[in-house]
C-alpha cells in the first residue's frame, strides 16, 4: 500500500497560447508516474528477500525468517539500561501529541464525510494512508513496537489529512503560489499559474457550467501518485 497522494485531474484548462508549456508539464508528470511505478516494483523485489506475505490484511513470515528476527530482539532490561536520560525526559512531549493528532483525524474525517459529497469531491480512503503493521516484526521489543505503532498512526494521519486538504484546495483555489514552496502535494503541479487570471476564470466557468470536475477521477484514486 502506498502512502503517495494521487495527482488528480486538471481543474482548469489554460489558454491555447500556453498549451505547449502545459503539455510539457503533463509529459513530466507522466514520467514521474512511470518512475514511481518502477520504484514500487523495486520495493516489491526487496520485500521478497524477507520472506513475508500478507493474508487478509495480516503479515505472515516464513518460520525461518521469524526465527532469525527473534534472535535479533533486544531484551527490555538491556534496552532501558542503554536508553539516554533525555529519552525519558522528552517522552511526555512526544506522546502528548497523540491527543491533537487523534482529534485532527476525527474532525477531518467528519469534515470530508459531510462536505465532500455536497461538492462532488471523491472521499479519501483513510485505510490507504494509515498503516500500523510494524508491530508484527519479531525483532522489536515492546517499547519499540509501541513507538512504531505511534509513528505509523501519526504520519498516516498527517498524510491522510494532507490528501483531504489537497482535494479541498483543488476544488476552491487551485492556484500556484508566487514563491517556491517545499514539497508541494502532487495535485499542485496542475494548478493554474500565479497571476493567470484568465486561466483561473476559465476554470471557474467550466466548473460552474459542468464542463469540468473538481473531483479526482476513479482512475486517479486507484493509482495514487
Amino acid at each position: 500500500m502506498t502512502c503517495f497522494a494521487p495527482l488528480g485531474q486538471a481543474v482548469f484548462n489554460f489558454p491555447n497560447a500556453e498549451s505547449s508549456m502545459h503539455e510539457t508539464i503533463e509529459t513530466i508528470l507522466e514520467k514521474m508516474n512511470a518512475l514511481q511505478a518502477d520504484l514500487e516494483r523495486e520495493f516489491g523485489k526487496q520485500r521478497e528477500k524477507f520472506a513475508f506475505s500478507i493474508e487478509k490484511k495480516k503479515v505472515r513470515f516464513e518460520a525461518e525468517a521469524l526465527a532469525r528476527q527473534r534472535r535479533l530482539k533486544q531484551g527490555m532490561l538491556h534496552f532501558w539500561r542503554h536508553s539516554r536520560v533525555s529519552s525519558f525526559l522528552t517522552a511526555p512531549f512526544i506522546y502528548g501529541l497523540i491527543l491533537p493528532i487523534a482529534l485532527l483525524d476525527g474532525f477531518t474525517t467528519v469534515y470530508q464525510m459531510v462536505c465532500f459529497p455536497v461538492y462532488g469531491i471523491a472521499k479519501v480512503p483513510r485505510e490507504a494512508f494509515i498503516a500500523m503493521d510494524r508491530h508484527h516484526l519479531a525483532y522489536l521489543n515492546t517499547v519499540e513496537k509501541l513507538n512504531c505503532l505511534y509513528c505509523g498512526y501519526a504520519n498516516g494521519v498527517i498524510a491522510y489529512v494532507r490528501e483531504i486538504a489537497s482535494r479541498t484546495e483543488q476544488r476552491w483555489c487551485p492556484i500556484k503560489h508566487a514563491r517556491k514552496i517545499a514539497d508541494p502535494h502532487a495535485r499542485y503541479a496542475r494548478f493554474s499559474e500565479f497571476g493567470d487570471g484568465e486561466g483561473y476564470r476559465e476554470g471557474v466557468r467550466r466548473r460552474e457550467s459542468g464542463e469540468g470536475s473538481a473531483a479526482p477521477s476513479d482512475k486517479d484514486d486507484e493509482n495514487p501518485l
